[in-house]
């Protein structure tokens, strides 16, 4: 169904979309701060990730991807084309790095894997439709 600009229904998937990588965001900054002043919290010493580097490094990685994701996905939810684009790579690195780090706290990891699908799937199938909507 489409309203006279030619705009759908499905515009509520970028704004779902959004806020799911600001949440996104949230959460690796999060996940960051443990790695970076936690590191017993993890089920595999640094030895045993794909990726054999310290928890510090992991952390601020994380933390960084944090950021970047929720400054993105509020860029998301204005309609930037830009930010739509970049959310597309930030959650793909999220995955990437969520899939890297899998050993040191599964459960979170594949979660976090799939949110990250979910949020591609809602930008790159609906994102044209968020500036119509405007």
């Amino acid at each position: 169904m489409r309203d006279s600009e030619g705009a759908t229904g499905w515009t509520g998937w970028i704004a779902f979309g959004g806020i799911m990588l600001v949440l996104l965001g949230l959460f690796h900054a999060v996940e960051g701060l443990v790695a970076v002043f936690d590191k017993s919290y993890y089920l595999v010493a640094p030895s045993g990730l794909v990726v054999n580097v310290s928890y510090a490094a992991w952390g601020w990685l994380h933390f960084g991807l944090g950021v970047l994701a929720v400054l993105t996905g509020i860029g998301m939810l204005t309609g930037n084309r830009v930010a739509q684009a970049a959310g597309v790579v930030i959650a793909a690195l999220s995955a990437i790095v969520h899939l890297a780090f899998i050993a040191a706290y599964p459960a979170w990891s594949l979660i976090i894997i799939v949110v990250d699908v979910i949020v591609i799937y809602a930008i790159m199938v609906h994102g044209r439709e968020m500036k119509l909507s405007e």
